[in-house]
């Protein structure tokens, strides 16, 4: 029998139609190869909003369209940490490229907003370390109610002293507070779970009081669920034992249905749940449970499907489609997409121009480092053995057209293909259009004679999925591989993402 699970992880946080944040600094010993990320916090697709180039002195600049006022991650160099930001802000960020973004000096609209919050989270640090929660959760349900209560007080009396220091906008001070009731309250679920096991008592129950304080904090249910992913985290908890007898019960002689449908079946019996907080939580799960690299076709459709009858929300819905995209490619046997091209010469490109003849999409930047000796021999054999019965087409995503022709000229000399640039780089038509991250970077697309999509989105050459297709539009038969002799271009992008960043240590 199917085994339906619910996965979690603990995500960082944030709050609430669109203005552009301008963000500009310097990263002192930062290198070009590495990019600066933003991402929505507490977005359900959390795809990168940004992703901005550093120069030879360490200099960035950018602007994005900030979907809410609220926590968003700055990504660079394999670390993370997190930042308020407002829509409309003008910040400046600087900071050590052995450090950043661990730590940061932040200056401009923003900087109140984070000298609040890196103190909040230094004083919970601090306070952490003080108190004994493994005696605690390991105690008596009287004593541990009382304890959290204090814990509560504490945490609330520390935040209330730091805003009169700060000055923090209304909305992060709210943010807060909130943050406050959702940790305690995901206290409070671990220990009703685990406290009957820990104390040899399998029959124990939750006291009414600590049932009543569970209801005190949880009073502000749609706030909590559209900014504080771990507030959704504590309702999946919640819910879990009852969605797993519900999915056992109606699963018989179903074998083909994804987590998701019967997610959201199950949720279609939840009347004391708002749509808002069915919206983020069946969201969650699709993204977590359904939305990956090797999701079939057919599921893809279902999702997709699932996507526009269940989700009502026009974000949510949105960013959902986005991730998809993004993970998984476009629709097989859809028309690709045309998009604004040029070639060196600074003419333009249409992809339509290979029509009669299948070809391959090859997205490339000269900072990604899974470019050059990892990808450009396996990419020239690849050429070089389909060649005859496809074209090529390596389209160039640097910040630049000055970068593109350095890189397209020293990179790909001798390979047989078009080389074209996508105006904008990662903020080009073309990127946009097909879904291309930093994180999927590079990537592989396959194109049919009649100019249709037909394969997902690859990132990895030597997958025999991605040789099966190319041999069939060819009629050509590639050498079989040994697949571990295959080369490894990238990690799954949609792998588990470390649970979250440390606060940020703003100065």
């Amino acid at each position: 029998m199917k085994k339906y699970l619910l996965l979690f992880i603990i995500a960082v946080f944030v709050m609430s139609c669109s203005k552009k944040v301008e963000v500009k600094g310097k990263i002192t010993g930062g290198s070009p190869l590495e990019r600066i990320e933003f991402v929505e916090a507490s977005g359900v697709g959390t795809l990168p909003l940004i992703n901005i180039g550093v120069d030879k002195d360490g200099n960035f600049s950018g602007s994005f369209d900030a979907p809410k006022d609220g926590m968003y991650v700055i990504n660079y160099a394999n670390k993370q940490n997190l930042i308020y930001l407002e829509k409309g802000q003008k910040i400046n960020i600087s900071g050590n490229g052995a450090t950043f973004p661990n730590e940061y000096l932040i200056t401009g609209d923003a900087k109140n907003n984070n000298d609040f919050l890196t103190a909040s989270q230094k004083f919970l640090g601090d306070y952490g370390n003080k108190i004994n929660l493994g005696q605690l959760m390991a105690g008596d349900e009287a004593a541990f109610v009382k304890g959290m209560r204090k814990v509560e007080a504490d945490i609330n009396k520390s935040v209330e002293d730091l805003a009169k220091k700060h000055n923090p906008s209304k909305s992060l001070l709210e943010w807060k507070k909130n943050d406050t009731k959702v940790t305690i309250l995901n206290l409070l679920a671990n220990y009703e779970m685990s406290h009957g096991p820990m104390a040899g008592n399998p029959a124990y129950k939750a006291s009414k009081a600590l049932t009543d304080y569970q209801a005190q904090l949880d009073s502000d249910k749609e706030s909590m669920v559209k900014t504080i992913p771990l507030y959704r985290q504590y309702l999946l908890v919640k819910m879990t034992p009852d969605f797993q007898k519900y999915a056992e019960a109606n699963s018989k002689g179903k074998t083909d249905i994804t987590t998701s449908e019967m997610f959201a079946k199950y949720l279609g019996t939840k009347k004391d749940l708002s749509q808002t907080a069915k919206d983020y939580l069946l969201a969650f799960v699709m993204a977590q449970a359904d939305i990956h690299p090797k999701t079939s076709a057919q599921n893809i459709d279902k999702i997709k499907k699932l996507i526009d009858t269940d989700i009502k929300d026009a974000t949510i819905k949105s960013d959902l489609l986005k991730m998809q995209v993004a993970i998984t490619g476009l629709k097989i046997g859809e028309a690709a997409p045309e998009a604004s091209l040029v070639k060196q010469d600074g003419k333009a490109y249409k992809l339509s121009e290979n029509k009669g003849k299948p070809y391959m999409l090859f997205f490339y930047a000269s900072w990604n480092p899974y470019i050059g000796e990892a990808t450009v021999p396996v990419l020239k054999e690849v050429v070089n053995f389909y060649k005859s019965k496809m074209n090529f087409v390596f389209v160039n995503v640097d910040d630049t057209k000055d970068q593109f022709t350095k890189t397209s000229n020293s990179l790909l000399k001798g390979i047989q293909g078009v080389n074209v640039y996508g105006e904008g780089g990662m903020e080009s038509d073309i990127a946009k259009k097909y879904g291309v991250y930093g994180f999927k970077l590079p990537c592989f697309v396959i194109i049919d004679k009649d100019g249709k999509i037909a394969s997902r989105s690859f990132v990895n050459l030597g997958e025999q999925e991605l040789v099966t297709i190319l041999d069939k539009l060819t009629g050509l038969s590639a050498p079989k591989v040994d697949p571990a002799m295959q080369p490894q271009l990238q990690i799954d992008p949609t792998a588990p993402q470390p649970a979250g960043p440390q606060p940020a240590q703003a100065k």
